[in-house]
This record gives C-alpha cells, sequence and structure tokens, in this order.
C-alpha cells in the first residue's frame, strides 16, 4: 500500500485549517506591489488544484477582491493571509508559510522582482522573472 502525502495547515489561530491531498507543487515568490503590501514582504505560494485543497472553517475566510481577476482571501478572526485566487483557473495559491512542516517542496521562482521593495536583495540562486 502506498502511503499518500497529504499535507495540513492553519492560519495563525487556527479558525482556518487546510489539507491538501498528494504532493505540493514546488512553490513561488511574488514580490509585486499588491503581495508586499497584503502579506507585509513578498507573498510564498504554491498552486494547488481545486480538487486536492480542502478547507475546514470556510466560514471564517474573507475575500478581498483586490483586481477585476483576483481576489485574495484571509482569516477573519486574525488576519492571516491564505489564498489568492484569480476566479478564472481550477486551482488556488495557498500560502507556504501556513503549512505545518515538512513540506517536501522548494521554491522554484520569484516573480513580479521589478516591483520588489529597494531594502532586500533576491540572492538564494533560484530563477528571477520581471512579471
Amino acid at each position: 500500500m502506498t502511503e499518500t502525502n497529504n499535507h495540513k495547515g492553519s492560519c495563525l489561530c487556527g479558525a482556518v485549517q487546510i489539507e491538501v491531498a498528494g504532493d505540493l507543487p514546488e512553490a513561488d515568490a511574488c514580490h509585486c506591489t499588491n503581495c508586499r503590501k497584503q502579506s507585509g514582504h513578498y507573498w510564498a505560494s504554491t498552486d494547488i488544484p481545486a480538487g486536492a485543497l480542502t478547507v475546514r472553517g470556510e466560514e471564517n475566510v474573507s475575500w478581498y477582491q483586490s483586481s477585476e481577476k483576483v481576489r485574495r482571501g484571509f482569516c477573519k478572526t486574525c488576519g492571516s493571509f491564505l489564498f489568492w485566487d484569480a476566479n478564472t483557473v481550477d486551482k488556488t495559491a495557498v500560502a507556504m508559510g501556513c503549512f505545518d512542516t515538512p513540506t517536501r517542496t522548494k521554491l522554484w521562482s520569484h516573480i513580479f522582482v521589478a516591483d520588489k521593495g529597494d531594502y532586500y536583495q533576491i540572492d538564494d540562486g533560484v530563477l528571477q522573472r520581471d512579471q
């Protein structure tokens, strides 16, 4: 029998809990202005197919429509930034910081590095893209 790699996580207060069935895809770090303003630095996430993500405490998730195509989900109790959802795809970006470790994945790219803050350098050797 093969053991499935399920990954669990939660917001800071535990009101929202997630579980992902299977391995986590590699993550990316977004340095765009919107992600930096909402997360306080940059946003690291992994894209989870809709059928693999289970959210418990969904009534504690508030959604902010940050643009015509994108909404951002956070815990309305503790404010943890948890999800990024582009209403047009069948996957949800889930914050890497909410997962319990070990995640058994890695960061594969930095995106929107042209918008990054001037107070830090990206020197981890991971692929960088302007957009």
